[in-house]
């Protein structure tokens, strides 16, 4: 698959939407979100932040000081134009309330966010197109606009042609925050980024659950080039051609959330598409599954990315697929975590052509259809295993534990207590200082 188009496209649409699609130039803005949310909790001022902030007080609080918006989508649509002019606003929409939109406005239901506004919602706040209205997503965000969503549930977007962001948009230079609400069933038909696409802007997720939602090409719940953050969150059943729950360049963070039961054809939950650093810890990959290329839990080429007691588990790579972890280049240590019960062609476990350290990881009761029931290191791989554990896993042809590529590089570093053993029907090929 050839991913070069997502580092290089320039827009070509008409104003409004072209926005979504340019400049993917800007790398990892500052999440002004994230920023202010620091701020409240430091009692320092951010310019820009002060609506974000109130939010997140007002949430911990357990109440809102916001202009209370009656169940009528034509009264939303009026305050966010509103707090636009006023430069931004804190709106507490009704509970219970469905806000059924039926007007493309610029490509979205509602107007695009220009400042910092928050939408709080309460138990069953929905924001929905109409499945009668013409495709537009739900909400935008522009440059210097700043969304925060609290308790809401964001649903029916959907978009075609060359743009993303089925359920939500956000811009070069915007930045949106989503905490205790639901980005469910949203699709980008054509395009990529099912749920949300972050384009050159910054995103915080948090509580939340994104499930669902439907990319045609890639980031089935969120496309995201530029920064991002995920906690405590849960993303579900999305699926897409590459990165079903999630495909991104920039910096990324996911921190104790789930990943669960998606499918593409290649990194089933997460592609990294390149030049990516961060961390992802205390999560759990789940039933994911590949049909294509592989890495049914995570694929790609990371610059630096750092796994740490994560769990990948019953992850499924058919069609040929490789591993449920595949590293087709950069540089990935994975500590403290375990990579169990995984099915694949080449490497149940693992296909590496990258950089890989496993640190006190277990890998164990994987199994390959043909080699690497455990671990499938390439001629361009580099493995290093330190206090590791490669037990019980199962080839169909050899290399039941690792299999090496000759031109590939195995360190079992021994010494440091490293242990290949139990596996069928032998522990290594071409593997140094490994029996058997």
């Amino acid at each position: 698959m050839n991913h070069q188009r997502h580092a290089t496209r320039v827009s070509s649409e008409q104003p409004g939407e072209g926005r979504a699609r340019s400049r993917w130039r800007a790398a990892g803005l500052a999440g002004a979100a994230g920023l202010a949310l620091a701020a409240v909790a430091a009692g320092i001022t951010v310019p820009g932040g002060d609506a974000v902030g109130r939010a997140a007080a007002d949430d911990r609080l357990g109440k809102s000081k916001g202009t209370p918006v009656r169940c009528d989508t034509g009264r939303l649509i009026a305050e966010i134009t509103r707090a636009n002019a006023q430069g931004g606003a804190v709106l507490d929409l009704a509970a219970g309330c469905t806000y059924l939109l039926t007007a493309d406005l610029d490509g979205a239901g509602l107007p695009a966010i220009t400042t910092p506004i928050t939408l709080n919602g309460g138990r069953n706040t929905t924001l929905k197109r109409s499945a009668a209205a013409d495709e537009f997503r739900i909400l935008s965000v522009e440059a210097n606009g700043r969304l925060t969503l609290n308790h809401l549930t964001v649903t029916g977007g959907k978009i075609s042609g060359d743009t993303d962001g089925g359920g939500i948009l956000i811009n070069p230079g915007g930045g949106a925050t989503i905490k205790n609400s639901k980005i469910v069933e949203n699709v980008s038909s054509e395009g990529d980024a099912g749920g949300i696409g972050n384009i050159g802007g910054s995103l915080h997720i948090e509580h939340s659950v994104v499930s669902r939602n439907a990319a045609a090409n890639i980031g089935g719940g969120i496309f995201s080039i530029g920064a991002i953050s995920i906690d405590k969150s849960r993303f579900e059943a999305n699926t897409a051609l590459t990165g079903g729950a999630l495909t991104v360049s920039g910096h990324l963070t996911v921190t104790r959330s789930e990943l669960v039961g998606h499918q593409a054809a290649e990194g089933g939950a997460i592609f990294v598409l390149g030049g990516v650093t961060g961390i992802i810890a205390d999560t759990r990959f789940v039933r994911n599954t590949t049909t294509g290329a592989g890495g049914s839990a995570i694929a790609g080429v990371p610059l630096q990315l750092t796994v740490s007691r994560v769990t990948i588990s019953n992850n499924t790579a058919t069609g040929g697929g490789q591993g449920a972890v595949f590293l087709q280049g950069g540089a990935l240590l994975v500590e403290d975590s375990a990579l169990e019960d995984n099915v694949g062609v080449d490497g149940g476990g693992v296909h590496n052509f990258g950089t890989l350290t496993l640190l006190r990881t277990k890998v164990t009761g994987n199994q390959a259809t043909e080699s690497g029931g455990g671990i499938y290191n390439g001629a361009s791989g580099s493995l290093t295993l330190l206090r590791a554990k490669v037990t019980e896993n199962v080839a169909g042809i050899d290399g039941g534990g690792i299999f090496n590529e000759v031109g590939g590089t195995v360190d079992l570093s021994t010494a440091t207590g490293t242990t290949v053993a139990k596996n069928r029907p032998d522990n290594c090929v071409n593997v140094p200082d490994c029996s058997g």
